[in-house]
């Protein structure tokens, strides 16, 4: 069971992507930056349902399913799943030395807090690994900026989209 969520979710994390990137075209900052990034939801859902290992697991392979779309160097785009995969991990692990307990999957505050730290996460591994290669000259704390909204708005318009799926199917369902 856990293979075919694992297989279900790395196939929607692409099909989430081109999506996003054809709904938000005009919040497209450039080829790895956008103002709505729906994706970010799904690297946080990924490791809160799986786990940190599958959920990890899920989001790598959604990650190279889209690995022919990004004109970037291979090894460019291998770090770039890297950091993608990383940043939740770290922002998790964060969340659980800083608070020492484990996030409350039915705390707001819990939730919207590991969102915070996964976005400032993501952006800034993101954005040193873009310098300590040599894809950017300086760190572009305006780029950073624009990722870390972009992941923020992606995750909170996911957690409302599943948030209004599931109140609709309990409605149905009563």
């Amino acid at each position: 069971m856990h293979i075919l969520l694992i297989l279900a979710l790395a196939v929607l994390y692409p099909a989430t992507h081109i999506l996003s990137g054809w709904l938000f075209d005009f919040a497209t900052i450039n080829d790895h930056i956008s103002l709505i990034y729906m994706p970010a939801f799904l690297r946080l859902f990924n490791l809160l349902v799986l786990g940190p290992l599958f959920g990890t697991i899920a989001t790598i392979l959604g990650n190279l399913f889209l690995l022919y779309q990004f004109n970037d160097a291979l090894s460019l785009a291998l770090l770039n799943i890297v950091c993608s995969s990383a940043a939740p991990l770290i922002a998790l692990l964060v969340f659980r030395i800083y608070w020492k307990r484990n996030v409350s999957l039915k705390s707001l505050q819990d939730l919207s807090t590991l969102t915070l730290v996964y976005c400032v996460t993501n952006s800034f591994t993101h954005h040193v690994t873009w310098l300590l290669i040599g894809k950017s000259q300086e760190f572009e704390l305006t780029e950073a900026f624009w990722m870390f909204l972009g992941d923020l708005n992606g995750a909170l318009l996911g957690a409302y989209l599943l948030k209004a799926i599931l109140d609709f199917r309990a409605k149905k369902a009563s």
